[in-house]
């Protein structure tokens, strides 16, 4: 039978086989993935095989400034018992360390391999996302859980306020930072939302584009973070306990 590219880069990325390997596999196999697989593990080719259809909803979120550089580090498990392995915390922070030092491509191709090494012991699908920061006014945050976490610049620097606006956002959870800045798809999907609701609730046609108007002001500014209600003062606007400054970005994750 003929074997395609999508076949063999399917088992390739499955178990880091040469394309190859992978083709001769699937041939012997007669296309069936799972079969090839134990074909290259029978041939000791495949010592780390990701495991497809499982899902990686558990892990942990790390967090390092350095200087003029934040790094978020998203590291995904199968088990809340694997997330919190002493070797997969710390191939985390490690990857925090790198990235901040080496660049984030350096800290993923050192942590991939850290991962797919603990893997054979561990037999879990693992994987990880990296993101980075910089700025003057650095501050992060992780929820308790360690599920949920922020790394966010002011503009202008301030400790205090960068930190409790970090904790802000991974409570809170804003798209954007203003309400202009959410992209149009999403308002439009919105949009024919709300006017097959008001049609559906009997509102005259002609009182429809009055009233999404409304619904579309209130969902920019439920979906931006500068008008949200401060989680710690609720009297308050995100936009208003900054008396001034202003976020230039954010990062949020969360498992």
């Amino acid at each position: 039978m003929s074997i395609t590219a999508a076949q063999v880069k399917s088992l390739r990325d499955r178990t880091g086989v040469p394309m190859m390997g992978c083709k001769k596999a699937l041939e012997e196999a007669g296309g069936d993935e799972e079969m090839a697989i134990d074909v290259l593990r029978k041939k000791g080719e495949a010592k780390a095989v990701t495991k497809a259809g499982r899902e990686t909803s558990e892990g942990l979120i790390t967090t390092k400034i350095d200087g003029n550089k934040a790094v978020i580090v998203t590291q995904y498990c199968e088990t809340d018992f694997v997330a919190k392995n002493e070797e997969f915390v710390s191939i985390s922070n490690k990857a925090a360390e790198t990235a901040l030092s080496s660049g984030i491509d350096a800290a993923k191709a050192e942590a991939d391999t850290s991962l797919k090494e603990l893997f054979t012991k561990l037999g879990e699908n693992m994987s990880i996302e990296i993101d980075l920061v910089e700025g003057e006014g650095l501050a992060e945050y992780v929820h308790t859980n360690g599920k949920v976490g922020t790394v966010v610049n002011l503009l202008s620097a301030d400790a205090e306020k960068a930190r409790d606006v970090a904790m802000h956002i991974t409570a809170m959870n804003p798209v954007v930072i203003n309400p202009e800045d959410l992209p149009e798809d999403v308002v439009i999907k919105e949009r024919d939302i709300w006017r097959e609701q008001l049609i559906n609730e009997g509102k005259p046609e002609e009182m429809l584009d009055r009233i999404m108007i409304g619904k579309e002001k209130k969902f920019r500014a439920e979906s931006a973070l500068i008008k949200q209600s401060f989680v710690k003062d609720n009297e308050k606007t995100v936009e208003e306990y900054l008396e001034g400054n202003s976020v230039t970005t954010f990062v949020r994750k969360g498992i």
